[in-house]
């Protein structure tokens, strides 16, 4: 069932080259998910900036109890 030495290398040689392939592959979804992240805390940030104006520029609630106390 042994094969020839050049087959062994051809088939070794496929195999790195699938490898290769699968690595940059995978490589261009983390450089893309990694974007999309750093899109998405960017406006994450923004959207906590509009909330903390909000909430300083909202009127204070007021301390009366309520008409069933």
């Amino acid at each position: 069932m042994s094969q020839d030495p050049t087959a062994q290398i051809e088939q070794l040689e496929m195999t790195l080259a699938h490898q290769d392939q699968t690595l940059e592959d995978l490589n261009a979804v983390i450089l893309a998910q990694r974007e999309e992240l750093d899109r998405l805390t960017r406006r994450v940030n923004k959207l906590m900036s509009r909330v903390d104006m909000l909430e300083d520029a909202a009127p204070a609630p007021e301390a009366k109890k309520p008409p069933h106390w």
